[in-house]
């Protein structure tokens, strides 16, 4: 197959073709056979970061979504669809490996908390398939503490405890039902998805039986037990998101006493509270986070289908990057960071 122009910054072809280097940075290079992407930087053609958002409430339909949406993040633009979840989510939290992304959908149609658990190949497209199950069903928990080998969920809004303190663990290249890892300093829901550097995982935040909580927490990834002080947020929040670049933390905040659109950013390695880091393009209630070594792009919140994205290395308030293929919260998230 000759390799050919799709629109001005996307080109496909087949994985033996030769990829031209006459073409604008950011150009995108499609394998129509293997579906894998290409990002051309203006010298040479590498592989970009893929993230996925996934499941959700869709306010103007009033279901919760089966939809998994896909970005290369480092360009900008629409989000395209990727496949389907096996039914509709809300409270949804992800991570992977970079190769497979985990999805614990939490609450499914008929407003019921789930223990199920998902996975997509992150380089194809295609619908979910099954994983597992988590030890107890809930939902508005919190993914994103991973290592690349494991991945661990903390805490959520069970059927029988409000204000969940679980946390579990999968071994995320094998399929199989979660194990318990240990307890968060505090039973909550809505904790902010976790943020890590491949050895430390750390999620901040939530709604407790004693009201909103400004604490960190943090574990350590391979090893199992219970979670340890890190320090605290500026101001008390649930349902918020974070992103990182295995460095820096970034935390991107849902209710604050309302919907903010402020973030603030951590150093991993290190204890201690956190910063401001500068204001997303909207105030929303429950969005995602997709990242890779530079760049976090944040998805979605209460009745809205927008995608932001920050440069993480440095402060400053969040960019326009385009649209989710419909406006959704509660959802999860993964990448192939």
């Amino acid at each position: 197959m000759t390799v050919k122009y799709v629109d001005a910054k996307r080109i496909q072809g087949l994985s033996s073709d030769t990829k031209p280097t006459n073409v604008p940075a950011g150009t995108i290079f499609v394998e129509t056979d293997t579906y894998y992407y290409s990002w051309y930087d203006g010298t040479t053609w590498t592989q970009p970061a893929r993230g996925l958002f996934v499941g959700g409430y869709n306010a103007n339909t009033s279901t919760q979504t089966t939809t998994i949406d896909y970005i290369a993040i480092q360009t900008t633009g629409n989000a395209t669809d990727f496949g389907d979840l096996s039914v509709g989510s809300y409270g949804t939290a992800g991570g992977g490996n970079g190769t497979r992304g985990v999805i614990a959908l939490g609450n499914v149609p008929s407003w019921t908390d789930s223990n199920i658990i998902e996975y997509v190949t992150m380089a194809t497209t295609g619908n979910s398939t099954d994983f597992g199950d988590l030890t107890l069903a809930r939902t508005q928990l919190a993914g994103g503490m991973e290592n690349g080998t494991r991945l661990v969920w903390s805490s959520g809004n069970g059927i029988s405890v409000a204000y969940l303190d679980t946390m579990d663990y999968v071994t995320v290249a094998s399929t199989g039902n979660a194990t318990d890892f240990g307890d968060a300093q505090t039973g909550v829901y809505g904790r902010w998805h976790g943020v890590n550097n491949g050895t430390r995982g750390v999620c901040a935040a939530g709604y407790s039986s004693g009201g909103v909580i400004d604490e960190i927490d943090y574990i350590t990834i391979a090893t199992t037990g219970n979670a340890s002080d890190f320090g605290d947020l500026s101001t008390s929040g649930y349902n918020g998101a974070g992103g990182d670049n295995q460095s820096r933390g970034v935390f991107v905040a849902g209710i604050m006493g309302s919907a903010s659109n402020t973030m603030e950013y951590i150093t991993i390695a290190t204890t201690g509270n956190s910063t401001d880091f500068g204001d997303r393009t909207v105030s929303k209630n429950m969005p995602a986070c997709v990242c890779d070594d530079t760049r976090i792009c944040i998805g979605g919140g209460q009745t809205v289908d927008t995608i932001d994205y920050i440069t993480t290395a440095t402060t400053g308030n969040a960019t326009d990057f385009g649209d989710l293929t419909e406006p959704r919260y509660g959802l999860g998230s993964c990448d192939t960071q």
